[in-house]
């Protein structure tokens, strides 16, 4: 695996190409497979004898893997992502209490708008960028990921967890810092450290002034029930909440404004009615997913997937990216960009997850992108990418699949 990461797409087909999983090395040679095939990676992920806690992590469990290991976190962070059985179900229990369908439709407003301020500042930063002139929607050229799509879902994550606005730019570079994959040792560290040390701040801060929010809420129940959640589980499960409620929802954004910029008749077929924004989240999740191989699920015994044996104990990623475009599950233009799709098949992307681990936080995301959308192409319908494609520095990681930054005109 390329520790730079890059546009995954043609990669995945040269590997898709040979099978639907394949084994790999990752950073420090350390033996792994993929699984990306559509329907090979939705029954691996089901399987029985696959499991998410390290425990089974061969390498990992016998000291082969040193403490700056850049994917080290994915394995032994303390959470519902780390965890399988009875431990699984206790953790996700605390937290799906604040991603109810009511809950989350209950923040539409708030979101709605937070969105509008955050365009303001977009157009305003347009028009200092132009020189002033007139309502800001000239030739001002903003980086639209760094004013809005990342924000957006930032505030409001760390709203729901209670995280006071001094920690959140800090939490951003450190979440960046946790998901590179192509971080030296010594940084690798330090981010996990410092991650550590400020959301253990967070905690605190909650605890001596509880509120209405998820961390509030799990420090009772770690006060109340004693052993429910344990002190490294609260933390873990903070990391956790934070990265995944607003990396993955800063790529999407990211990744459908840039598609339907690309495809201006697929804009255009919004806006005749022929399809709404929900579709454009849709097609963008499984045609350009915001995370490309997602750490780590480990087989229990030896398992042979499409002809390539994974042995137990071996570190495997889900290949969400490829499986996405994988012709055997999605036609053989499942290349194109195509937000009709969804009402013409009845195969579902997997890009969020599947079975027991399935994103706790996809309705949030998918109203967030479908807000953010509407009003941002409601408002700017002439916006525009600044810059070609493949002038857009890419993440430096092969787990989150997007662009580092995201240069726009806003059109007039």
């Amino acid at each position: 695996m390329d520790p730079s990461g890059g546009c995954p797409h043609a990669a995945n087909a040269a590997l898709l190409a040979k099978g639907a999983a394949a084994e790999v090395l990752l950073p420090g040679d350390v033996p792994a497979a993929v699984v990306l095939g559509h329907e090979a990676l939705k029954e691996f992920i089901g399987h029985p004898d696959v499991a998410k806690n390290a425990r089974h992590f061969t390498a990992l469990r016998e000291g082969r893997i040193p403490d700056g290991w850049p994917l080290r976190t994915f394995a032994t962070v303390q959470g519902m992502v780390t965890s399988d059985g009875d431990d699984h179900r206790r953790l996700r229990a605390l937290v799906s209490k604040a991603f109810t369908a009511r809950r989350v439709e209950a923040l539409r407003p708030g979101i709605e708008r937070l969105t509008d301020e955050l365009l303001d500042g977009v157009e305003a930063a347009a028009a200092e960028a132009a020189g002033g002139a007139g309502d800001g929607t000239g030739d001002g050229v903003v980086d639209l990921r760094a004013l809005f799509a990342l924000p957006l879902p930032m505030r409001v994550i760390s709203e729901l967890l209670g995280v006071d606005e001094e920690f959140r730019d800090r939490l951003h570079v450190l979440s960046n810092q946790v998901v590179a994959t192509d971080i030296a040792p010594e940084d690798a560290v330090a981010a996990n450290r410092e991650m550590v040390a400020v959301l253990t701040a967070v905690a605190a801060s909650r605890k001596d002034r509880p509120g209405e929010d998820l961390t509030s809420a799990l420090i009772a129940a770690r006060e109340e029930g004693g052993d429910r959640l344990g002190e490294a589980e609260l933390i873990g499960t903070m990391i956790v909440m934070i990265i995944a409620g607003h990396e993955t929802t800063l790529n999407l954004i990211t990744n459908a404004v840039r598609a339907l910029c690309a495809h201006r008749d697929q804009l255009e077929l919004i806006r005749a009615g022929g399809a709404d924004w929900a579709d454009a989240v849709e097609e963008t999740l499984r045609w350009d997913s915001p995370v490309s191989f997602f750490p780590f699920r480990y087989p229990t015994r030896d398992l042979t997937v499409d002809g390539t044996l994974i042995p137990a104990g071996t570190p495997v990623l889900a290949g969400f990216s490829a499986a996405g475009r994988d012709p055997a599950a999605h036609g053989p233009d499942a290349d194109r960009f195509d937000i009709t799709r969804r009402t013409r098949s009845t195969t579902r992307h997997l890009s969020l997850g599947h079975g027991a681990h399935y994103c706790l936080g996809a309705p949030l995301a998918r109203m967030e992108t479908t807000i953010a959308l509407r009003r941002l192409f409601g408002r700017f319908p002439d916006l525009r990418v600044a810059v070609p494609e493949e002038e857009l520095p890419r993440h430096r990681s092969f787990v989150g699949n997007s662009v580092r930054e995201l240069p726009v005109v806003l059109g007039g």
